[in-house]
């Protein structure tokens, strides 16, 4: 799959940043702007090209109550109920004291839509967990997949998520109206 991945990339005009922290066995990665399911696609191809099948995602739980359930578990797919949020920082943090190697890939906006500020779950899992947080940029203007050094969150939230904001207020995602660079001016938290 990794050649086809490899090849995909290359006929579509993608590039991917080689950087990716390999040596840290435990993170989450939030990655942005999210506004097309064709985020997950790109998703799939640079966890292949990147030798990355460790990292995993959150899904809503009807995605896996399809007939294509058993293609999401195996893209390395957590069903979560987004209906019952009560808990769910603890229930993925002990996701992340269960594996010794366990890196989570989340949407900081959690949804495709615009929104007026970003979730901070994926913050709250991080510090919780004691993990760091890997921004990683779908870039579609520029056709690029780019990450950020990884980075603990700090006893200062407004201040972290200052940085975030700024690591993607110039990334253009698929729908480029959707993206982040109007919280830049905002309060995001």
């Amino acid at each position: 799959m990794r050649l086809l991945w490899k090849l995909y990339l290359w006929m579509t005009g993608w590039k991917v940043q080689s950087d990716f922290p390999h040596h840290i066995p435990k993170a989450v990665i939030i990655v942005a702007p999210h506004t097309s399911a064709w985020d997950f696609i790109i998703g799939l191809a640079v966890r292949s090209v990147l030798s990355l099948q460790h990292v995993k995602y959150l899904g809503k739980a009807e995605l896996f109550e399809s007939r294509f359930g058993f293609f999401f578990r195996r893209m390395g797919g957590y069903p979560v109920d987004r209906s019952n949020k009560h808990n769910m920082v603890d229930q993925v943090v002990d996701l992340f004291n269960q594996h010794e190697q366990f890196v989570l890939a989340l949407s900081p906006e959690g949804t495709r839509k615009k929104v007026e500020r970003l979730k901070t779950g994926f913050y709250h899992i991080a510090k919780k967990a004691g993990v760091p947080i890997i921004m990683t940029a779908f870039d579609f203007k520029k056709k690029q997949v780019y990450f950020a050094a990884p980075f603990y969150p700090t006893e200062d939230e407004a201040a972290d998520f200052k940085c975030i904001i700024s690591f993607y207020a110039p990334v253009q995602g698929k729908k480029a109206d959707q993206g982040l660079a109007h919280l830049q001016n905002e309060s995001s938290i």
